[in-house]
């Protein structure tokens, strides 16, 4: 992953999300997710370097699967047709409150769930793999490679690099409190008094960004920046492997067009094998 061209990836990742998001077809969306697993198993990263980032993702899919599909149905508005087979027509029970819940889930609706796992989750570990395999340095570069103006470049570059570098503040802040005394985990009273514990940590995180984007923005003024053409220190340079790279992913998009504007083949359907599981 670390010899591909960082324009060539977001070209790839960017394809691939055109992709995948015109299919509801199974059989194309597991050759998606597929892909995805491939595309991410090259990065070769650890699930101590991803996991809070594959955290918010699952808290993401589970809220638009579980509850937005599953539960309500809403997801599958204008996909699944209305009516089916009713698989749980009772619904449950939530036991403290005693709550009836009645959702009428059906196979078609549960077969809609999978598809959309592999459609959002290829997507995911496309996307989630960037962060934590391309250097923060090359942002600036690879969009301005991608024909960005520079300003809109450097502010691509500056907003990726925002959160990093907040959490790196937050956790040095952190530290230094706690070498002065403050306790974190010891928090009482009310809504007012919890928010002014915070306020030793906020404050000065607060005050650090905006005195770093005070910084950057003189930087920029004294370089005399969007005068002219920038330069960037970090060239990029394709290799053969890259040139194959985004000639797949050209195919890929182009092939997914036809398919599904030609060939009519992105429709969502039900296979009998799962069908028969319930039915």
């Amino acid at each position: 992953m670390d010899r591909i061209d960082p324009r060539a990836r977001w070209i790839f990742s960017f394809a691939f999300l055109l992709s995948a998001t015109m299919f509801w077809n199974p059989a194309f969306l597991l050759l998606f997710f597929l892909l995805a697993v491939t595309w991410y198993l090259l990065g070769r990263t650890r699930w101590k370097e991803t996991r809070r980032g594959w955290l918010l993702v699952g808290f993401m899919l589970f809220t638009m699967i579980v509850i937005n599909t599953i539960i309500t149905g809403g997801g599958a508005g204008g996909v699944v047709p209305p009516g089916g087979h009713v698989l749980w027509p009772a619904g449950f029970t939530i036991p403290l409150v005693n709550w009836q819940i009645y959702f009428g889930l059906t196979v078609e609706r549960l077969w809609f769930a999978i598809c959309q796992l592999m459609r959002l989750g290829g997507v995911s570990l496309i996307f989630v793999l960037i962060p934590y395999t391309m250097d923060p340095r090359a942002y600036g570069a690879t969009f301005r490679g991608l024909a960005m103006p520079d300003s809109v470049a450097y502010t691509m570059e500056l907003s990726f690099r925002f959160i990093p570098t907040l959490g790196r503040d937050l956790a040095v802040t952190l530290d230094a409190q706690k070498a002065r005394g403050y306790e974190l985990e010891k928090f009482k009273g009310g809504i007012f008094q919890k928010i002014a514990r915070i306020a030793p940590l906020l404050v000065p995180v607060t005050m650090n960004a905006i005195i770093a984007s005070e910084d950057v923005a003189n930087a920029m003024d004294l370089r005399c920046f969007g005068q002219a053409k920038r330069t960037w220190i970090y060239p990029l340079r394709y290799h053969w492997w890259d040139h194959a790279l985004i000639a797949f992913s050209a195919l890929m998009l182009l092939g997914s067009v036809v398919a599904v504007h030609i060939f009519n083949a992105g429709g969502f359907w039900v296979p009998d094998w799962f069908m028969r599981l319930f039915v």
